[in-house]
């Protein structure tokens, strides 16, 4: 049964969720006439809850701007949704510096019921990733550099940035940021550099101050951020450059291959993939794994690994 208080508490919710609602559309997700909602509002108002109603096209039910709002209310699945999110958050360093993923775990066990709690100790307590845990903190960007740098994106406004290079070298510069991108562990920022005059990726654990300028910019409309810091990742120098002809679609490879292992293209034998790798043998292994057969066409010693590979399991199945 559906009692008049939760039902208030309920248009509390949508009032906080979905501003503008008409009492039509309002009335209708509670599952009252009209009448009954006008007595819910005006309970709000009676508790102190500043309701307000305009009329005409764009009229609707909405909180007074301004209006602090009591503490957030969690249903049971809400809380276990929040919490599955910052366990993930926090294994794969989904997070920054200040351990935010941490404090706010802490501060939603110390709120949920008893039998939630429990329940969520016990998730955590009994789940396993597949994706491998960054557990470095010296790979987190600071919070103020994270959300200046969104806010820069966001308002397309070019920022001022103290960034250190992996040689260990300090520069200040000036960037249009494009888009920020999660990957592989680490938060990167990629955009238009002045110093350079040229696209340019960062990384965010890098980047010690970020100040938000007056300056603003266009961005490409066709620019896609998660293309570019891949492309940036992977010219960076490897050992050996690989060339495999793999036996499927490219929708096949792109479904069991990531993104970021290299680049996919069709050929009439099937999908060419081209690939940077430093271990040769971990190559073997990976095409060996994908029940594909596959040509190699670069270089020589990828053909002499799989076929060392070959012999290695050949014997083993020959073992009793």
């Amino acid at each position: 049964m559906s009692y008049p208080s939760t039902r208030i508490l309920a248009l509390l919710e949508l009032l906080q969720t979905y501003p503008g609602l008409t009492g039509a559309e309002l009335a209708d997700r509670l599952g009252v006439d009209p009448r009954t909602l006008r007595r819910y509002t005006e309970r709000l108002i009676e508790l102190g809850i500043p309701v307000t109603a305009t009329r005409g096209r764009h009229g609707g039910y909405r909180l007074m701007p301004g209006y602090k709002l009591p503490p957030l209310m969690f249903t049971d699945a809400e809380a276990v949704a929040v919490t599955l999110g910052l366990l993930a958050a926090r294994h794969i360093g989904l997070s920054t510096v200040e351990s935010a993923a941490d404090l706010a775990l802490a501060k939603l066990r110390r709120v949920l019921p008893d039998a939630v709690r429990d329940q969520a100790g016990a998730l955590e307590a009994s789940l396993g990733f597949t994706l491998r845990a960054t557990g470095s903190v010296s790979a987190a960007p600071s919070t103020p550099v994270l959300l200046t740098l969104s806010e820069a994106v966001a308002a397309r406004r070019r920022v001022a940035l103290t960034y250190t290079s992996w040689r260990g070298e300090d520069s200040r510069r000036e960037l249009d940021p494009y888009g920020i991108v999660f990957h592989s562990g680490r938060w990167y920022v990629t955009g238009h550099d002045h110093r350079s005059g040229e696209r340019r990726t960062f990384r965010l654990d890098r980047i010690a101050t970020a100040r938000l300028g007056e300056a603003e910019f266009d961005a490409p409309g066709d620019f896609d951020p998660v293309a570019q810091i891949i492309g940036s990742l992977a010219a960076v120098p490897y050992r050996w450059e690989c060339e495999v002809v793999l036996e499927t679609t490219l929708d096949e490879a792109r479904a069991a291959l990531p993104r970021a292992i290299g680049e996919f293209s069709s050929t009439g034998a099937g999908v060419l993939l081209r690939v940077r790798a430093e271990d040769l043998g971990g190559m073997a292994r990976m095409l060996a794994g994908l029940g594909w057969a596959f040509t190699v066409r670069r270089p020589a010693e990828l053909r002499a690994a799989v076929r060392e590979l070959a012999d290695r399991l050949s014997g083993y199945a020959g073992t009793d």
